[in-house]
């Protein structure tokens, strides 16, 4: 039977067995301009608006 040269460290045996799986994004469908987008976020759209209307 083999024998492991050196004991395995709690953080190597933690490692071993986990299961990280990646996040999918939230996606939602925005009403204005017709298109998903992600939550959160500002479309470029938006910003230009935001921005000329601020500018006035």
């Amino acid at each position: 039977m083999a024998v492991p040269a050196r004991r395995t460290s709690k953080a190597k045996k933690n490692k071993r067995r986990t299961h990280y799986k990646l996040a999918a994004p939230t996606i939602q469908f925005d009403a204005t301009t017709g298109e998903y987008k992600r939550s959160h976020r500002v479309s470029l759209k938006e910003y230009k608006a935001r921005k000329a209307a601020a500018a006035k």
